[in-house]
């Protein structure tokens, strides 16, 4: 807001920013923020709005799918709604990047469990319409997780992974970091030489978002 007012100085050194300041949003912070907040008696009492209702079934989803106690039968299950969830949901969004869930999704890529990954990557990639969400998800690691996939996943894997590198793509910084990470042109090329129409169609969506980086 401060940025969209016109000001281009730091509002707390006062010191000139630069022309068009690069900003990554600081979830853990708003996190913090978000758990201080507290809920008046009034709001309390009232009945819950639809929203309301999807954002509390959206945090005990949330809670399933980082407990480290949880099996891999209620993780699926709660990424499964995770995903229908976010799909629509801007708040929801954003509330499921703010709780941490994005290291627990990137877990379940790791696993080597073929549907825990894809369920996952559908996860990530409904994350990514955000665009507070792709610079973060970037930072948080998810780069090396879908080239990987793009190497040895199964094909429906392969073809959320490359998508999601696409709606990553949007933004011009994580073109160049995307570009110079090893192997992630090459796999989406060798996607779009081998892979079938669906893989095929996908890599070179990505492959155009990202060469128009120069450097790429």
């Amino acid at each position: 807001q401060w940025i969209d007012s016109g000001n281009r100085t730091c509002p707390i050194t006062k010191l000139p920013l630069s022309e068009n300041p690069s900003l990554i949003p600081n979830h853990a912070l708003r996190s913090l923020i978000s758990n201080f907040a507290h809920v008046s008696p009034k709001e309390s009492s009232r009945p819950r709005t639809h929203q309301e209702h999807s954002q509390s079934q959206s945090q005990a989803l949330i809670s399933t799918l980082v407990s480290r106690s949880s099996s891999n039968a209620s993780k699926l299950e709660s990424l499964s709604r995770l995903v229908r969830l976010t799909k629509r949901d801007s708040l929801i969004r954003r509330k499921v990047t703010e709780s941490g869930a994005v290291r627990a999704a990137l877990d379940c890529v790791d696993s080597g469990n073929q549907v825990l990954q894809e369920k996952s990557l559908s996860l990530l990639l409904n994350l990514s319409l955000e665009d507070d969400n792709k610079v973060g998800l970037v930072a948080d690691g998810v780069i090396r997780r879908i080239v990987a996939v793009l190497r040895v996943g199964s094909p429906d894997c392969k073809a959320i992974a490359a998508t999601l590198l696409t709606s990553l793509a949007v933004v011009e910084v994580n073109k160049a970091t995307i570009g110079s990470y090893p192997d992630a042109i090459s796999a989406l090329v060798y996607l779009l030489r081998v892979g079938n129409d669906r893989e095929r169609k996908e890599s070179a969506a990505a492959l155009y978002a990202l060469c128009s980086f120069p450097d790429n």
